[in-house]
């Protein structure tokens, strides 16, 4: 009896699936669990999209912030060129004001040499023309002949000779009528001064014969020497040199006059001579400035 039972029912249990596959509740629950299944492949690829968009987004994201501090970064970088730029332009502007300060200054400065240098012309052209007539009146002095009334009508005044002396030994004549002896003297340092010297010799000669007991006399004499020696005369300057050691013994140009008569002797390739004369001034003026220069001008002779 059992087993029968036992039979039965599971005859009955085994057809029983299909008796309920079979019935309207299953069938649409199939058709949902099939619905499910094919909703779940749509779901699944839309939820692989979003992914990826998300990690699209968030690499965007990376780059925008990359350039970002970029441009940070050249901001910065714009910043500190516009500093600069504006630090070169101040220094630029105070470069530029300080040159034109100085363009200014030399602007006034030339102005100013400008209107001296006219004031020196101006001084110039009247002293050329006292230049000029002195002039006039030393070569009218030295043409002329002795005895002849100067003139002004003042009594006459004989040509001087050389030295100090009178043509026929006569007293030294006294200056000339209207010439002073700083006027006279000037006048020959100015011709001897452009290289005029053969005039700058005969307003120191006519300066010597006018004024011969003048304190300057043997500068002019010296002077005489040194215009000759200038203008390549080397026997007449040694001639005047031996004038001045001869008649200003204590004159304080007595140094330069031993040195430039040993240079003009040693132009004339008179070595023996040149040498003994400068030695002779080394011996007697050991502290002048020209001794100095005669012991270079040893040394230079003893050279080959």
């Amino acid at each position: 009896m059992t087993r029968r039972r036992s039979r039965r029912t599971g005859a009955r249990i085994s057809s029983s699936p299909r008796n309920e596959l079979m019935t309207p509740k299953s069938s649409v629950a199939f058709v949902a669990i099939l619905a499910v299944i094919a909703t779940a492949s749509p779901a699944h690829a839309a939820n692989k999209e979003h992914q990826q968009l998300m990690a699209d987004l968030r690499m965007l994201q990376e780059q925008s912030q990359l350039l970002q501090n970029l441009i940070g970064t050249v901001t910065d970088a714009l910043k500190a060129v516009n500093t600069r730029l504006d630090q070169q332009a101040e220094t630029n502007r105070r470069s530029f004001a300080d040159q034109k300060l100085v363009i200014d200054n030399l602007t006034s400065d030339v102005r100013v040499i400008r209107e001296k240098l006219d004031d020196n012309n101006v001084r110039i052209g009247s002293l050329t023309q006292e230049v000029d007539s002195l002039r006039q009146s030393m070569q009218q002095l030295s043409v002329r002949p002795a005895g002849t009334p100067d003139p002004d009508g003042a009594a006459g005044v004989s040509t001087p000779a050389p030295g100090g002396g009178s043509p026929g030994g006569g007293p030294p004549a006294g200056p000339a009528v209207g010439v002073s002896p700083q006027k006279l003297l000037e006048t020959a340092k100015s011709d001897y001064s452009i290289g005029q010297y053969d005039l700058a010799i005969i307003g120191f000669s006519e300066y010597i014969r006018s004024f011969p007991k003048s304190d300057m006399a043997d500068d002019a004499q010296v002077n005489i020497c040194n215009a000759y020696y200038q203008d390549a005369k080397y026997q007449q300057a040694v001639d005047a040199c031996d004038l001045a050691i001869r008649l200003y013994p204590t004159g304080d140009k007595l140094p330069e006059a031993y040195y430039r008569k040993g240079l003009a002797l040693s132009q004339l390739k008179d070595v023996n001579a040149a040498r003994a004369m400068w030695e002779e001034l080394v011996k007697r003026f050991p502290n002048s400035q020209e001794a100095t220069l005669a012991a270079q001008g040893l040394e230079r002779l003893k050279r080959p």
